[in-house]
């Protein structure tokens, strides 16, 4: 080979070497631009939720192309050269090299492909003279395997113009709310101004208004490393989120201002739930009257809504719609150290009832004796360990009190355990994106379908909260829960003093679960949860009735029987022992009056009524000395002592204790 020849040779082999370390450096440099893009958050119908701040902090939503005017006047401003150099100019280059000794680091780069290069490396605040080679390397490498409008949409994507904007797209919709292809000569002009002082053209207010990203999802988005899609419906948010707005708007309104609402879709077969939305305030951008508050994810007293478990466990013990409930004044021992004596919302009570009837009209002292009968450590331990809930306190501080309301939960817990109901007694996960699931804040997290009741008493309960007839007595004809549908099921709860108001219900195919009040906790004026809640929920409901999500299929009640009787048709499960079950809850009492642990002044010829439950016959004796036979008769203590008062039956006997007490002036 001549020498000419290997000359040749070895000059292909150079420059072979020198395509092949620049591609290497080119695409080292693209994988760290890749990384540089912020993570979009979107909706299930591909509509941005939130954009997230990058590696640097900054949002960056690229572009694919350069706006021609953009690319003129960034040209003109950063580099004439731009089409006729390699990625370099040597004039430049040569100035910073004899100014470096005199200023001590070297001035702008020169060219728009070495100012992508610092940008990609962070090195624009980092002038030393490893840097600037570092810079020529990878300037030189871009150039050697990218066209010239490739490099123009890196700069584009790049630069920093202030306000955490990174990129021409991002600082189009902080500066104008527009994105960039709206804008002309003035705005791109004005962007650019940006690009050598990023800090001095402030403008926090636009900044703010183009950042409104749904602030109820901020901490499930920060999941998303990279472009991720949430199973949320942005446009449905929006549309309660204006119901919350519009509602309390209303002068009946006025003593509550904060709300929050949540829509939970079905999993069909082993599909787990989806959060379809997650309302947490009208107004979450106010700095004012806790807007900025989650309240969705707040926990208050729940009110009457706890009444569906309770009596789902009784129905698993035993209990069914058709056993009879005595709805009269009962004292209760809590663990407050207080006799608790449940009255119904409207202060009448009503005798002999169905469970049927007591549920469906949230009848307060019929579910104090239905969780008595359910046992207090039995529904403890299907809070904690069947459903995975975290109490505030420990359960047994509240006791009885959870049949009246006091037991604490988010909203976003209450509706998650509520999906048992329509999902047939399975607890499932509530994925938010693809194979994401979320965990209420007050729940252990679960990542599978869990059976947490038999459907046959899931069917049952929710039986009677579709029943729209049975709770005309409490509700009206004319209720805020009437729908234009009738395949739903729904429960309202208020907690004391209507500082909370609640309304969940639900169809086969979603559940949409809202809460009203206040979050300093004041108490609201006479909003129940049907005047108030509910009237949000209706609202609500009718939205999900006429949007995609509703099939419009009936519920699946196939366990339920019917029990024809003299007068009426009662409701069970198929094999029930009738007759057994109807009496159930009647036959555990005895004696009406007095109560367990009451206490009278003694007076002269003073006479204490004792009664018997339902009128029964009954043998009276106090302190085992026979007293008189009856289903009231009057009793005269002769003087001051604790007596033991005992009624018998053939079937059954209960006894109590009462103090008759000498008061001494």
């Amino acid at each position: 080979m001549s020498k000419k020849s290997r000359s040749y040779s070895a000059g292909l082999m150079l420059l072979g070497a020198v395509y092949f370390m620049t591609a290497s450096a080119s695409s080292h440099l693209r994988e760290m631009y890749q990384q540089q893009k912020s993570a979009l958050v979107e909706d299930r119908n591909e509509s941005e939720i939130a954009i997230l701040p990058n590696s640097k902090g900054h949002y960056m939503r690229p572009v694919d192309t350069v706006p021609e005017e953009f690319a003129k006047l960034l040209i003109a401003k950063e580099d004439n050269y731009f089409y006729l150099h390699p990625g370099i100019n040597i004039g430049s280059i040569a100035r910073s090299l004899a100014q470096y000794p005199f200023m001590g680091y070297f001035p702008g780069s020169s060219t728009l492909t070495q100012q992508v290069v610092k940008n990609i490396l962070g090195n624009e605040n980092k002038r030393t003279l490893g840097n600037k080679i570092k810079e020529i390397l990878y300037a030189v490498s871009l150039e050697l395997h990218s066209t010239k409008e490739e490099i123009l949409v890196m700069y584009a994507n790049t630069a920093y113009f202030g306000n955490q904007a990174q990129g021409i797209a991002e600082a189009a919709r902080v500066y104008f709310n527009l994105p960039p292809e709206s804008l002309g000569s003035a705005e791109y002009a004005a962007i650019l101004a940006h690009v050598s002082k990023p800090g001095r053209y402030p403008t926090v207010e636009t900044y703010q208004r183009a950042h409104k990203n749904m602030f109820e999802l901020a901490a499930y988005s920060r999941m998303c490393t990279k472009p991720c899609r949430l199973t949320i419906d942005n446009d449905l948010t929006e549309k309660l989120r204006g119901i919350l707005q519009f509602t309390m708007a209303d002068t009946s309104f006025v003593s509550a201002q904060n709300a929050a609402i949540v829509v939970i879709r079905m999993g069909t077969g082993e599909e787990h739930n989806q959060l379809l939305a997650l309302v947490g305030s009208p107004y979450p951008h106010t700095a004012r009257q806790g807007y900025q508050i989650n309240m969705a994810t707040e926990p208050r007293p729940i009110g009457s809504t706890a009444k569906p478990f309770i009596y789902a466990k009784a129905f698993e013990k035993g209990a069914r719609p058709y056993t009879k409930v005595d709805d009269r004044e009962y004292k209760f021992k809590i663990g407050t150290g207080f006799e608790l004596y449940p009255r119904n919302y409207d202060g009448a009570y009503r005798g002999i009832v169905t469970l049927h009837e007591a549920l469906a009209n949230s009848l307060n002292a019929p579910s104090v004796k239905v969780l008595e009968y359910a046992g207090l450590d039995n529904f403890y331990a299907f809070l904690e360990t069947d459903l995975g809930f975290k109490p505030l306190r420990p359960l047994p501080s509240y006791e009885l009190g959870i049949a009246l309301g006091v037991l604490e939960m988010d909203l976003l817990t209450l509706a998650h355990y509520f999906t048992i109901f329509p999902n047939n007694g399975i607890l499932k996960p509530i994925d938010i994106g693809t194979s994401v699931s979320i965990t209420p804040p007050m729940s252990l997290p679960i990542s599978d379908n869990k059976v947490v009741l038999n459907p046959a008493f899931t069917e049952l309960v929710t039986f009677i909260l579709s029943d729209h007839i049975a709770r005309i007595d409490q509700f009206g004809a004319a209720s805020s829960l009437n729908l234009s549908a009738s395949n739903y099921a729904v429960k309202t709860g208020t907690s004391h003093d209507y500082h909370d108001s609640w309304t969940v219900g639900y169809t086969p195919d979603f559940l949409v679960g809202v809460w009203l009040g206040n979050s300093d906790n004041k108490p609201m004026y006479k909003l129940s949860g049907q005047m108030g809640a509910g009237k949000i929920w209706r609202d609500g409901m009718e939205v999900l009735l006429h949007s995609k999500y509703n099939s419009g299929k009936p519920f699946e009640l196939t366990r339920v029987q019917a029990y024809p009787t003299e007068n009426t048709i009662e409701y069970g499960l198929a094999g029930d022992n009738f007759e057994q079950a109807r009496d159930l809850l009647l036959q555990q009492e005895l004696i009406a009056e007095p109560h367990d642990g009451d206490m009278f002044e003694f007076e002269t010829r003073m006479a204490i009524p004792l009664a018997s439950t339902n009128g029964q016959q009954a043998s009276w004796y106090i302190n085992s000395a026979p007293l008189g036979e009856g289903s009231r008769i009057s009793w005269k203590p002769a003087k001051p002592g604790v007596y033991r008062i005992e009624a018998r039956t053939n079937e059954k006997n209960q006894h109590i204790h009462v103090s008759v007490n000498q008061i001494i002036e």
